[in-house]
């Protein structure tokens, strides 16, 4: 019985969807964003090459002409490679919506988001975190960075302990504090206790944000990142695997993406921890399983950071390392890998990019070559593993 390994490269995506323009990074659309073109065409720019062969044997080149017809020699088209150009349909270009599609849920109603730069969250939400930490208010109150806002309100917060709270243009609300004079277990209670009240508003997330680290030293986030995020409201394609009798595994932020609903076990790490731990599963995964990975670091640092550079070398990074994986993958496994959304490091602002992606499968299945919508993702995973799509 074969298995299914679902790989989202987070926000890789291949040029503006349709409706980009409806999208904005501040002032700026996200019209004519193309994160794996523009990072190809920075560093032709710089004398070098983004050299990814193993995506581009699996159809990226393909994806990326297909997408916008632009032809690049970095990102040779593919004739026999499997490979299809995602199209959201969620509305939002965040994680949630984009994973949740991803796994057969389009996300249709609107989000909400703190629109507000700066005194940005309403006094109800900042006395309950008073009152449930009990700390006499909050540090940040505004859209912000999230190294940058430890770095300005870091010391203040270890003399006050009160937490640093700060959003982005996603619907997310993020809560930082130092893992030992506030406490790590401290934030996650902070944050458990206060996510039913966000998520009632439809925030989808709130981010325990730790780190540690002293004025005179330097602050630096810790691995010990943790989402509550809500719970999607209808059947996943996790729960479709589950109900049929199978095993479920997450790799990186996907357990707290969906709640850990379904999911028999998850492992978090930097992504080369995360890498190791993928092929690891290739080893012990129970056949007719599903195991559904998250690489988020060139979402976090790299697309936000605007670092072309560093983006590049992850993604070649990454080539080199998927192609160790798939020697490890047995001849009826199927390999999807796909993103959520994009995150250009060429464009204006810092935020996500509305971008269509690439769905690139190795394994037993039908040439695809052509646009199809990202929710059919999971139409592909159930399909090969054989278990129903549940409607509810």
């Amino acid at each position: 019985m074969g298995r299914v390994f679902l790989v989202v490269m987070d926000s890789v995506g291949i040029g503006g969807a349709p409706d980009a323009d409806k999208y904005f990074n501040g002032e700026i659309s996200d019209f004519g964003s193309n994160t794996v073109l523009h990072i190809a065409q920075y560093m032709q720019k710089r004398g070098h090459a983004l050299q990814v062969p193993q995506l581009n044997s699996l159809g990226l080149g393909s994806a990326v002409y297909h997408s916008v017809g632009i032809a690049h020699p970095d990102l040779p088209v593919s004739s026999n490679a499997n490979w299809a150009v995602g199209r959201e349909s969620s509305k939002g270009k965040d994680t949630p919506s984009g994973h949740w599609e991803i796994a057969g849920l389009p996300v249709t109603w609107d989000w909400h988001y703190f629109k507000d730069k700066t005194n940005s969250f309403p006094k109800e939400i900042i006395k309950s975190i008073s009152e449930i930490a009990n700390v006499n208010g909050v540090l940040g109150n505004k859209h912000a960075s999230g190294t940058k806002i430890i770095d300005e309100f870091g010391q203040s917060h270890v003399e006050t302990s009160m937490p640093i709270c700060y959003t982005s243009a996603d619907s997310v609300f993020q809560i930082a504090a130092h893992e030992t004079t506030f406490g790590l277990s401290r934030l996650y209670d902070l944050c458990e206790r206060l996510a039913p009240s966000l998520h009632s508003l439809n925030i989808g997330r709130i981010i325990a944000r730790p780190f540690l680290g002293s004025e005179n030293e330097g602050w630096i986030r810790t691995k010990n990142r943790k989402d509550y995020a809500m719970l999607p409201p209808s059947s996943v394609l996790f729960d479709w695997v589950k109900a049929a009798g199978r095993k479920t595994y997450s790799i990186g932020k996907i357990g707290d993406i969906f709640s850990m609903r379904n999911i028999d076990s998850n492992v978090t790490g930097t992504d080369r921890e995360l890498m190791r731990q993928l092929e690891e599963h290739a080893h012990f995964a129970e056949d007719g399983s599903l195991t559904f990975a998250n690489f988020v670091e060139f979402d976090s640092l790299f697309g936000h950071r605007r670092d072309p550079l560093g983006y590049a070398r992850a993604l070649e990074w990454f080539d080199s390392a998927l192609s160790s994986f798939i020697k490890k993958l047995l001849h009826d496994d199927l390999l999807i890998i796909t993103a959520d959304h994009g995150n250009d490091p060429t464009w204006s602002g810092t935020d996500h990019t509305r971008e269509q992606v690439p769905i690139l499968l190795k394994g037993k299945v039908d040439l695809i070559q052509s646009e199809i919508e990202l929710k059919e993702v999971a139409s592909l995973a159930s399909s090969h593993l054989g278990v129903a799509i549940q409607k509810s």
